[in-house]
């Protein structure tokens, strides 16, 4: 872990927003191991930097505090997600559809990161490679949709997936280092996939994928800006 990030300048600031869930702290931890970033900042609903990523004069304050640091902000990790609640539960059928859960759904996959990049990508700084990753779902792709099934999720992280895509247009016209993408970090055992971890699948520790994804993130260029990946750095169908 102590060797990544060696793309990004010296000093600066990372932010991870989720980071009280399994994949947003083992991101946390492995920034600090790697020493490249002056500071680290974990943002969450409960944690001391506190966020509501659905409550837009929340995600103001959040960069307020982050702008306070003083330190040039040159990586924002989105680990913030929503598949299922004892509320709610994945759709195997239209049948199952629930307005209210579809709306939720929107909300925090895609809603939620939307307003991080519009009040923390003008905080990053315009020279040197600076990156706002979100997290994605390899079920958000269109193109890869075989099996149907789980239309809240699937629909919530097809529009981030555009979101993060449009986004990465705009800013590519006066951010020319930005990088702003979509990450696939696979099957990861945390409560988020326990339920839906079938025998067979490639289940992961949370360390691992925050490594994996670490490594993408070292390894991305502008040419990678508004793409979506996955943990080993490979393109996701649209």
């Amino acid at each position: 872990m102590a060797n990544h990030l060696t793309s990004f300048p010296d000093g600066g600031l990372a932010l991870v927003v989720g980071a009280s869930g399994g994949i947003g702290k083992a991101l946390a931890s492995g920034l600090r191991a790697s020493g490249r970033l002056e500071g680290v900042l974990e943002a969450s609903r409960s944690g001391p930097l506190a966020v509501d990523i659905v409550d837009e004069a929340s995600v103001r304050v959040l960069a307020e505090q982050v702008l306070d640091s003083a330190l040039p902000l040159r990586l924002v990790i989105d680990a913030t997600g929503f598949l299922h609640s004892e509320t709610y539960r994945p759709e195997r059928s239209w049948r199952h559809i629930d307005p209210e859960h579809l709306q939720y759904s929107f909300q925090v996959n895609a809603l939620g990161p939307m307003l991080l990049m519009k009040h923390l990508l003008p905080l990053m700084p315009l020279g040197g490679k600076a990156v706002f990753a979100t997290l994605s779902a390899r079920v958000g792709s269109i193109g890869d949709n075989g099996y149907g099934g789980w239309y809240a999720y699937r629909a919530s992280k097809a529009a981030l997936n555009q979101l993060v895509r449009t986004t990465a247009i705009e800013l590519s016209r006066k951010w020319p280092e930005g990088i702003c993408v979509a990450l696939h970090p696979g099957t990861v055992d945390t409560p988020l996939t326990k339920p839906f971890s079938k025998q067979g699948l490639n289940v992961r520790s949370p360390e691992e994928a925050a490594a994996d994804l670490l490594q993408v993130i070292d390894g991305l260029t502008v040419a990678e800006t508004g793409g979506f990946l996955d943990y080993r750095g490979t393109r996701v169908p649209w």
